[in-house]
């Protein structure tokens, strides 16, 4: 018998310690590769992390709800081998994951992963389809006997949290498809579980008739550190401005209907806010930059977060990359997809990294206006308020005339050691105007 060691794996580049939430084995347990291992937190996404090999659970080194540090060693598993020496560590990182060998002898088992895991590179990087999720070392040998492709593959649904495509999931797909020409893996993939009510908050102790006290959970916790380290770091001021988004609300009254019904997708507000942006942040590099000492880091796409509001309470900023490259139909696409995953728990790390600026929708509470609190290292957030039919005087030729028209505010937080006065003021008011200028016969 040999040992495997399981690691904290990265789950991002500025992630360096998870809390283990839960352990789905105890020691002296019988795993198969693929089968979940333990839940990992971060303050970015929820993970369940796989074992990459078949064993024994012989050691659990940290307890649930341990702050563990990445690439520190969380459980030890017994493999089958020809010696009695520890085998090389393996690393469970979505991105990392080691394919390890198991018919190879103990002193060679580092070699073999290292290869392994070059051969998986090489072959993933010859292929025509990009992978956008983690794929195991199981899954992709059982893919790669049995013909299946990339793009095969990630067009079947995966039961796994994040949606990660676990053993049975490829076996009931490679089940379903010799008796039908590759059916929808929608048809034969494991159903999705039901999102569940969350649980009232935890009351640990009362005061008085009246009164109680809510504990924290983690995730508010994060998030509480989060911003008072932003508050901290960067000297926050705010601009703001009022636009005329009247073309704006007329022209989606006119085509949601036709929208939906072309591309089966409803369209909101908030793609075409996010197209504002991300033209405006071409236009204003300073802005999509970030800080780290003294140097400011400008970024060569618009990487644009959106909040989103979970049903528990806490909130989560996917990004939409190179918003600036995507049509208005390819942001809706990308922005529904990522706010239903971000609801239900289906998205993974890769779908919270990178964000270069951050817009959040207090309309969406019919709040007028805000002032947001910079997700660091980023330097600027935009708030986009309720839209609301106003009395407006108008410019006609036989003079001026109040009309009713459709207003929004705009306000803009800002990093003062970054962008001054002048260049926030700008940078908002030319995401106004874009909004204002909106085309009311725009076809989609």
């Amino acid at each position: 018998m040999s040992e495997f060691k399981i690691l904290m794996p990265k789950l991002g580049e500025s992630v360096q310690e998870a809390t283990i939430t839960k352990w789905f084995v105890k020691e002296g347990d019988t795993i198969e590769e693929d089968d979940p291992v333990f839940e990992v937190a971060t303050d970015k996404v929820d993970s369940e992390i796989p074992s990459p090999v078949d064993g024994v659970i012989s050691k659990i080194l940290f307890e649930e709800e341990a702050l563990v540090p990445v690439g520190e060693v969380v459980a030890i598993v017994e493999i089958e081998g020809e010696g009695d020496s520890d085998s090389d560590s393996g690393d469970t990182n979505d991105k990392e994951t080691t394919d390890k060998d198991e018919d190879a002898s103990a002193d060679k088992a580092g070699e073999t992963s290292k290869e392994s895991e070059k051969d998986v590179s090489e072959k993933e990087a010859s292929s025509k389809t990009v992978a956008t999720r983690f794929y195991s070392p199981l899954v992709k040998s059982i893919a790669e006997k049995e013909g299946v492709s990339m793009e095969e593959l990630e067009s079947i649904e995966g039961s796994g949290q994040n949606g990660r495509v676990q053993k049975n999931d490829l076996l009931n797909y490679l089940e379903s498809r010799k008796g039908e020409k590759a059916a929808p893996a929608k048809e034969v993939a494991a159903p999705k579980a039901e999102a569940t009510k969350p649980a009232a908050p935890k009351i640990s102790a009362s005061i008085g008739a009246d009164q109680q006290i809510i504990e924290m959970d983690r995730v508010r916790k994060l998030i509480a550190d989060h911003m008072v380290r932003s508050k901290q770091t960067s000297p926050h001021v705010t601009s703001v401005v009022e636009a005329d988004v009247t073309n704006l609300v007329l022209w989606r009254k006119k085509v949601k209907d036709k929208f939906q019904e072309k591309y089966g997708e409803k369209i909101t507000f908030m793609p075409v806010f996010t197209e504002a942006v991300a033209k405006a942040l071409m236009e204003f590099p300073i802005v999509n930059s970030s800080v780290s000492d003294d140097k400011i880091y400008l970024h060569p796409s618009a990487n644009v977060g959106i909040a989103v509001a979970k049903p528990d309470g806490n909130l989560v900023v996917p990004v939409i990359k190179e918003a600036e490259q995507k049509n208005l139909l390819g942001i809706t696409k990308k922005l529904n997809s990522l706010a239903e995953g971000a609801r239900h728990n289906k998205l993974g790390p890769e779908d919270y990294q990178g964000g270069t600026f951050t817009i959040t929708n207090f309309g969406s509470f019919r709040n007028v206006i805000g002032t947001p609190i910079i997700s660091q290292p980023q330097v600027a957030i935009l708030a986009t308020g309720t839209i609301e039919k106003k009395p407006a005087v108008m410019e006609t030729p036989t003079g001026d005339v109040i009309v009713v028209r459709h207003k929004m505010f705009l306000s803009l937080s800002y990093d003062h050691r970054i962008i001054d006065g002048a260049m926030g003021g700008a940078f908002v008011r030319r995401i106004g105007d874009l909004l204002e200028e909106f085309d009311v016969n725009r076809e989609i």
